[in-house]
């Protein structure tokens, strides 16, 4: 490879991991208008493997604005990113796609106010397809792998002096 493809190649890894994390940040932060914007025309998401429903960016980021609401405090720590480019058949746009696994700690809404622990805990996997649009880089489709979840202990007592 030249130094000029290199450059590139690193430029382009670059744009797509700051992707990922303005995804998870607009998710942590209820800001669905910069989620809407992280996708292609055609960009999708799936979200049912943790419960969600799969379906256009639009509709999507309706349906986590109305049940993350469930919410007072979202963190995504998305760990493991494994990029991979390419290029598509037929098409003049170049391509990425992104394995990536998450922690995904969050408070339920309507507590006590006192603690600011997670009562609410999962994890899994994303996998990420990316183009490379006129505006550079967008998500053409996002799928969540649920693994695993951690619900707060109904045997659990609180002590107090």
């Amino acid at each position: 490879m030249t130094q000029r493809v290199e450059l590139a190649t690193v430029m382009d890894r670059l744009a797509v991991d700051e992707m990922v994390t303005e995804y998870a940040a607009a998710v942590d932060d209820g800001d669905w208008t910069a989620y809407r914007r992280l996708f292609a025309a055609d960009g999708r998401a799936d979200y049912r493997s943790a419960g969600g429903i799969e379906g256009d960016a639009g509709q999507v980021a309706e349906w986590l604005a109305e049940n993350l609401t469930l919410f007072s405090m979202r963190q995504h720590l998305i760990v493991n990113r494994r990029v991979t480019f390419g290029i598509l058949d037929n098409d003049t746009g170049d391509t990425a796609h992104v394995r990536a696994d998450y922690v995904n700690p969050m408070r339920f809404a309507g507590g006590d106010g006192a603690s600011t622990a997670p009562d609410f805990v999962c994890g899994g996997r994303y996998s990420f397809a990316f183009v490379r649009t006129g505006d550079g880089w967008r998500l053409r489709q996002v799928v969540v792998e649920e693994k695993w979840r951690r619900l707060p202990d109904p045997r659990a007592v609180t002590v107090s002096d």
